[in-house]
């Protein structure tokens, strides 16, 4: 099993639920930081993973998405100053406790871990997602685990379905009509989160409702006479949307099976790493338990 962890996640949570008084000895708040590489540290503790990864988001406006859709993620504010620091100790971190990292300012955390679980898989290993983010479910195939670890909730291939209403494969196609306003992705006008779902559990892609519309009007969504029209009106819309929910499995990411191999903690890179950052014994300690 490979575990492919999406960092901003638990570098938010930690940032807005620990306290910012934790500092370093220069006055810099490092509660995210902090946060972050015990959960890092406890993942590994509790799993004892051979294989992971960490993927980090470089940038929010510079991925290939924001060319083809200006307003994309448009609508998010930026990162505080004292989050950005924080975010590339975090990638310090991951270094010094043995576990690659990767980032990319034309791909986004998302398409590296795609990309990560497709190489993986083609060579014989399954993959758990460690995230919360909804849109990483359209990853999950079967034998994978999509897993929430902060809820302590696990979801398998059959199970994704019940949880974010349409099956995984279907995901990127149903977040295309229904939108997906973190991201500012409009998708099609009136075609809300339940009448999407009821689409992609008809049809299996974009491709066939639209090669089917004529099929829509006997669904049992209200104003389904009206529905092929103004699916028709929003086509282009609706296919471009689908390019920027659907996760590129197939990204440049000079990495393989190896690379993903997780190595013993650096203890007196750590060691030194905790003095500059302000952490006590905790860690540290904990660290000793992950030698392999």
């Amino acid at each position: 099993m490979v575990y492919l962890i999406d960092a901003s996640v638990y570098i938010f949570r930690a940032y807005y639920s620990l306290s910012p008084e934790l500092r370093d000895p220069q006055g810099n708040p490092v509660h995210a930081l902090y946060g972050f590489t015990r959960f890092l540290a406890d993942l590994i503790e509790r799993t004892r993973a051979g294989y992971v990864a960490v993927a980090f988001d470089a940038s929010l406006a510079t991925s290939f998405r924001n060319r083809l859709y200006p307003p994309y993620k448009a609508n998010r504010e930026p990162a505080p100053p004292d989050l950005l620091l924080q975010f590339q100790r975090c990638r310090e971190a991951c270094t010094h406790l043995g576990v690659a990292w990767f980032d990319s300012h034309e791909y986004e955390a998302d398409d590296i871990i795609g990309t990560l679980a497709t190489r993986v898989r083609a060579e014989g290993l399954r993959v758990t997602l460690v995230t919360r983010d909804k849109d990483l479910a359209q990853l999950i195939g079967p034998g994978d685990v999509y897993w929430d670890y902060s809820g302590d909730a696990r979801y398998h291939h059959g199970e994704i379905a019940e949880r974010f209403g349409v099956a995984p494969e279907r995901y990127a196609d149903y977040l295309a009509l229904a939108g997906d306003a973190v991201d500012n992705i409009p998708g099609v006008p009136g075609v809300g989160a339940k009448t999407a779902a009821v689409l992609m559990k008809r049809f299996d892609t974009l491709e066939a409702l639209y090669c089917g519309l004529d099929a829509v009007p006997d669904l049992p969504l209200r104003g389904a006479r009206q529905l092929p029209a103004r699916l028709m009106r929003h086509r282009d819309d609706a296919f471009l949307a689908r390019e920027l929910t659907r996760i590129c499995c197939h990204m440049p990411l000079n990495a393989t099976r190896e690379t993903l191999r997780r190595r013993s903690p650096d203890i007196a890179a750590l060691d030194a790493f905790c003095d500059r950052q302000g952490f006590g014994l905790l860690l540290r300690r904990q660290a000793q338990r992950l030698a392999l």
